[in-house]
C-alpha cells in the first residue's frame, strides 16, 4: 500500500511555499471540482465533519458533493463504508489501511470521481507509544488509484482542535492537488 509521510511542519512549510491561505482551500477545491464536473465525497472519523463543513460553506458546492459521512465509531465505518471487520481487527481504526478502505466506500456509496477520508488520534487521550496523538491517516481514492497520507500531527504540541483544523486542511489540499488542473 502506498502511504506517504508528512508532519505538520513540512505541511505548513508547503502551504507557505505556495502562497496559499489554508482557509481559502475549500473554496479552491469546489471551484476545481466545478471547472471540471466531477465529485467528492467525504468520510470522516477524528476531523468530526469539518471537511464537509468546510465544503458545503462554499456556495455552488452542492453541485460537486452529494455525500459526508462521520464515521467516528467501527460499527460505521463496517456498515456504512464497508471497511472490512478484519481490516479494524487486525491493524485498527487507526491505519492508512482504514483511511484507504474509508474513502473508496464513501467514493462507491455516492457514486463520485474521488473519496475522501481522515482517520486518526486527535487527543489529549487515546495515543500510544506505536500510534502516538497527532498520528491521522488522510485517504484518498480517485478512478486510478487509492492511497494512505500518513500525517504526524502532535511533534509541534499541538492540542486537539490545532490538529483537527491541520488534518482538515491537508486532506482539502491533498484532494485539490489530486483533483489537478
Amino acid at each position: 500500500m502506498n502511504t506517504v509521510i508528512i508532519t505538520a511542519k513540512e505541511f505548513l512549510h508547503i502551504l507557505n511555499e505556495k502562497g496559499i491561505n489554508p482557509d481559502n482551500l475549500s473554496q479552491m477545491v469546489v471551484k476545481r471540482l466545478i471547472e471540471k464536473g466531477e465529485k467528492l465525497a467525504t468520510a470522516e472519523s477524528c476531523t468530526g465533519g469539518s471537511i464537509s463543513k468546510r465544503i458545503t460553506d462554499i456556495s455552488g458546492a452542492s453541485g460537486v458533493f452529494d455525500c459526508g459521512v462521520c464515521s467516528y465509531g467501527n460499527n460505521i465505518k463496517s456498515k456504512v463504508l464497508g471497511v472490512k471487520s478484519e481490516t479494524l481487527e487486525r491493524v485498527g481504526a487507526v491505519s492508512p489501511e482504514t483511511a484507504v478502505e474509508m474513502a473508496l466506500g464513501v467514493k462507491k456509496l455516492a457514486n463520485s470521481h474521488y473519496g475522501l477520508s481522515t482517520t486518526g488520534i486527535a487527543g489529549p487521550t487515546g495515543g500510544t507509544k506505536e500510534k502516538p496523538v497527532g498520528l491521522v491517516y488522510i485517504g484518498i481514492s480517485t478512478q486510478k488509484n487509492s492511497y494512505a497520507i500518513r500525517a504526524l500531527l502532535g511533534e509541534e504540541g499541538y492540542n486537539r482542535e490545532n490538529i483537527r483544523k491541520i488534518a482538515t486542511d491537508l486532506a482539502l489540499f491533498s484532494i485539490y492537488s489530486e483533483i489537478g488542473e
